[in-house]
Formats: structure tokens, C-alpha cells, sequence
């Protein structure tokens, strides 16, 4: 049983989290330093106080809007913010205060970011998705399910299957079908999800992305030409696999029998 202040605090930290993850995503795809300036009000560029910047909190109480020029602030910002905090609960609760939890946080977190930057910009940087097969290769070890055999495989797995197919494609309609940033983001999920973890995201992401996909299209009334960006879907994969894999894995087999 972990003790409500513990809960509390883990709360409250990944609320900071996402406060951070808020610059990451607004800041990574400019290529403007993360750290330096300081947080500042998107309409009029006045610097937050630290007592403005309180995650959630501020937001409520100043009803949305920047003290100093009454504009109102985006409600994406404190919904990242919660969102974050409730993939920190989930983590704590699901592998409980361990050295795994903190890793698995880390990879939400790191999906969280691109999940973002990728519906608003339809890219993957290379900053994040590069660096991140080697840490989590190393992160994966603190993982007792996944073997560094299992996380080198799901590597070449992730990286090699996307690319694999987006050949595939591009041999066939002369049209490139798949960015080089999904490709690398598998890669990097690979290397901490391992190659069942890989599998099970494709799947996972073609047959989510496929439905999501025909629903807009049929909203569209039929218009083929829209594009969807394919790393929110890949990272939501990794996301349940890591929670819920070996549970869908068996239910799924169970079911086939």
C-alpha cells in the first residue's frame, strides 16, 4: 500500500514534469534552447513569476488568463500538465515505488512530447528520437521483463520493420507513405519496449490508426488527401503495451484458440 503523501507528491511532481514537457514541445521544434528564457506569456512575452507557474493551479486560479495582459492562455497547458501527473500515478501504482516506475515515467513523459509535437507540427525531431535509443536501451535494464538481448532485437525490429515497409510503399505507389521520424521513434521504442513490445505496437497502431483514419474520412465525406500524423498512434501502442501487453497478448491468444 503506498502512502497518500507519497501519492500527493508523485501527483505533484509529474505535474512539474509536464510544465517542463509544455517548453519542450513548444521550444524543441524552433530549436530554441529549453532552459534559457525563462517561461513567458505567449501573447504579450511578459516572464512568468514562479507564483503564475504553478502547475494547474495557476491556471485555475488566474481563470485561464495571463496576469499581465488579461489574454487567455491555451487550456492544452494544464491538460498536459494533468496529463502527465496521471501517467506519474500509473506508474507508481502499476510497478509501485520501484527504479522502474521512475524509468517508465521517463518513457511516457518522452512519448507525451512527441506525441504533441508531432499533431501540431507533423514531424519527430531527431533531438529526442536519436538520443533516445541509446538511453532507453540503458534505461531498459532496470526492466525485469524485457532482456537487453529483447531490447538490441527490438531495436533493429523497430527500426528495420517502418523502414521495411515504407520502401515497400514507395516502391510501389513512387509516393513516400511514411516519415523517417516514425522510424526512428519505433527504433527507439524498440529498444526499451523489446521486439514483442515492437510487434505489438505495430499492430496496435495500424488497427487504431486505421479507424481513427476511415472515421475523419467518412466525416470528410471521402477525402483521401488528409494526412495523419502516425506517431501519436505508434506512441499510445508503446504506451498500453507497457501497462496492458501481456494481459491483450493472452486474452488475444485465448481468444484464437
Amino acid at each position: 500500500m503506498i502512502p497518500l503523501p507519497v501519492t500527493f507528491a508523485i501527483l505533484f511532481y509529474g505535474l512539474c514534469v509536464g510544465s517542463f514537457l509544455n517548453v519542450c514541445i513548444y521550444r524543441i521544434p524552433h530549436s530554441r534552447s529549453i532552459v534559457r528564457p525563462g517561461s513567458s506569456c505567449p501573447s504579450c512575452q511578459t516572464p512568468i513569476r514562479w507564483y503564475d507557474n504553478i502547475p494547474v493551479l495557476s491556471y485555475l486560479i488566474l481563470r485561464g488568463r495571463c496576469r499581465s495582459c488579461g489574454c487567455s492562455v491555451s487550456l492544452r497547458y494544464p491538460a498536459i500538465e494533468a496529463l502527465t501527473g496521471c501517467f506519474a500515478l500509473i506508474a507508481l501504482y502499476a510497478f509501485g515505488l520501484t527504479a522502474s516506475a521512475l524509468v517508465h515515467f521517463i518513457f511516457f513523459s518522452v512519448l507525451i512530447t512527441i506525441t504533441f509535437i508531432d499533431i501540431d507540427h507533423r514531424i519527430i525531431p531527431d533531438v529526442i528520437s536519436l538520443p533516445g535509443i541509446p538511453l532507453f536501451f540503458l534505461l531498459s535494464l532496470a526492466v525485469p521483463t524485457v532482456t537487453w538481448q529483447e531490447a538490441a532485437l527490438g531495436i533493429l525490429a523497430g527500426g528495420g520493420s517502418l523502414w521495411l515497409v515504407a520502401w515497400i510503399y514507395e516502391r510501389l505507389t513512387g509516393k513516400m507513405g511514411m516519415g523517417g521520424g516514425d522510424i526512428k521513434l519505433l527504433g527507439m521504442m524498440g529498444a526499451f519496449i523489446g521486439w514483442k513490445g515492437v510487434l505489438f505496437t505495430i499492430f496496435f497502431s495500424s488497427l487504431t490508426g486505421s479507424v481513427i483514419g476511415l472515421s475523419i474520412m467518412l466525416i470528410q465525406r471521402g477525402n483521401m488527401k488528409l494526412a495523419i500524423p502516425y506517431g501519436p498512434f505508434l506512441a499510445t501502442g508503446g504506451a498500453v503495451y507497457t501497462l496492458f501487453g501481456a494481459q491483450l497478448i493472452g486474452w488475444y491468444l485465448g481468444f484464437m484458440r
